[in-house]
């Protein structure tokens, strides 16, 4: 009997049950990983060969000048998004992967460039959006915008109205809101002695 089930471009089988009933849903992994070269191309390798539809993907620089964190923003049905949680963890540099909650708190940040014919008017669309700008000539006026997700787009679509002739977007940065953290699992807490004490490291008088 031959197994059921249609074969994606590397003809990896994809179980019908599970595409038919899962709907694809937007996931934000945010993930530690070790900050040394190569760790980007590793993860994005990752994303490429499984087929992962990758919505966006930043990385930058932590408290810990050895870890770096990733933002990656994913759609998929949920066992899509499963998978791709566990095939990060099996990388050597990634530390930790959790996947935030949809209230987290999540910003972007946008630079737009249009024509500079209508200054007066760039300018009032840019102070709805609270955006500043950080270069005019007569020629093309550059705006800055820092927001969610839905306010960046909803301002790309407002300022289609004169002549976008650049939009150049970050991707998600996120964390989790209140005292929830991402925490680096390779920190183990010192053992604690019976006395309820931590041991101190003998030192010659």
């Amino acid at each position: 009997m031959r197994p059921a089930g249609r074969r994606n471009s590397q003809g990896i089988r994809i179980d019908p049950e599970a595409e038919a009933t899962h709907q694809p849903r937007k996931a934000v992994l945010s993930t530690l990983v070790n900050h040394e070269p190569g760790v980007l191309a590793e993860v994005s390798g990752l994303f490429s060969r499984r087929q992962f539809n990758i919505e966006s993907l930043t990385v930058g620089a932590t408290d810990d000048p050895e870890v770096a964190r990733m933002t990656i923003v994913i759609e998929e049905p949920e066992p899509g998004v499963d998978q791709a949680k566990k095939q990060l963890q099996k990388l050597v540099p990634v530390i930790s992967v959790e996947e935030l909650e949809p209230e987290a708190v999540q910003r972007e940040l946008i630079l737009v460039k249009v024509s500079g014919e209508k200054p007066d008017d760039v300018n009032a669309v840019a102070d709805m959006y609270d955006g500043s700008v950080v270069d005019a000539s007569p020629e093309t006026i550059t705006i800055e915008i820092t927001g969610s997700q839905q306010k960046i787009e909803a301002a790309v679509e407002a300022f289609d109205q004169f002549d976008v002739q650049e939009v150049v977007r970050t991707g998600a940065a996120a964390v989790e809101r209140g005292a929830d953290v991402l925490e680096d699992t390779r920190r183990k807490a010192e053992p604690i002695s019976e006395t309820g004490e931590t041991p101190q490291t003998a030192t010659d008088d």
